[in-house]
């Protein structure tokens, strides 16, 4: 997988990541997504392993310069000092001295808590802690507080999204302001027993999942499939070389249900 997306601040992302979220003992999942071709994991404080993607990634052979790896500070951390203490934690427990990317998990908190953890996010990516600064479960007018604020914009914006959930609005903003949207839960929590996407799979030879996958990456999104079957993650990565045809294209753009279709927290309309 040789694909990748330039950021705003002129770093390279790969254009699919493996998810870990709530798989505590990643370890041999990174080692297997990364032997196959993968360069990015996707992981968070809140996951509970950043110890172990740090272990997968040590097992997997591949350089850590050429692995991309992504965390999170929960909001419970927002404050200016909690999101620095827990960005030095993140480091000790990866084994690492720095992360490519490091978000803000969601908006919660409210704008003097979202703005004081972003402050902090910033000042550690000054200190070479952070390659590079973005958000997740932002929606626009958070991060147009930033902008107000006279701050660096964020790179990334990380948001459940899948046909059935499409993020119109955030997707639009993003786009306009040149910041990548990455898709969680592209894989609709395993949830592909849908007429549309059952079709195509016949149609084109590939698994639900990777229909889905494919779909993503045609929209111009960074996807985040999360497994922890060796089989799986490496049939999930295997989405580049073919197309999904405009007109199929079309059908699963039609799912699209807005905030209805959503099957996680998706707290991007909090105060």
């Amino acid at each position: 997988m040789v694909e990748t997306v330039t950021l705003s601040d002129g770093h390279t992302m790969p254009a699919i990541g493996l998810g870990v979220y709530l798989n505590e003992e990643c370890a041999e999942a990174c080692r297997v997504a990364l032997q196959n071709g993968y360069r990015m994991i996707d992981g968070a404080r809140y996951y509970e392993n950043e110890v172990q993607v740090g272990v997968g990634v040590g097992k997997s052979g591949v350089k850590r310069e050429d692995v991309f790896i992504t965390s999170k500070v929960f909001h419970e951390d927002f404050t200016y000092d909690g999101t620095t203490a827990a960005l030095k934690d993140s480091i000790a427990n990866l084994g690492s001295s720095y992360y490519n990317l490091y978000l803000t998990h969601s908006a919660i908190g409210g704008k003097d808590a979202r703005l004081a953890a972003y402050r902090a996010l910033l000042d550690g990516k000054a200190n070479g802690m952070i390659k590079s600064v973005g958000v997740s479960n932002y929606s626009a007018k958070h991060i147009e507080e930033i902008r107000e604020a006279g701050l660096e914009m964020p790179v990334v914006n990380q948001v459940e999204l899948h046909p059935f959930c499409q993020q119109k609005p955030i997707v639009e903003y993003c786009r306009k302001n040149n910041i990548v949207v990455q898709a969680y839960s592209p894989l609709v929590r395993g949830a592909l027993d849908n007429q549309v996407i059952q079709e195509l799979s016949t149609k084109y030879s590939k698994d639900p999942a990777q229909i889905l996958v494919r779909w993503s990456l045609q929209r111009g999104f960074v996807p985040l499939p999360k497994s922890s079957q060796p089989e799986r993650i490496i049939s999930n990565g295997q989405v580049f070389g073919w197309e999904i045809e405009p007109t199929d294209m079309a059908k699963l753009d039609a799912l699209d249900r807005g905030k209805e279709g959503a099957v996680t927290w998706n707290p991007v309309d909090v105060d």
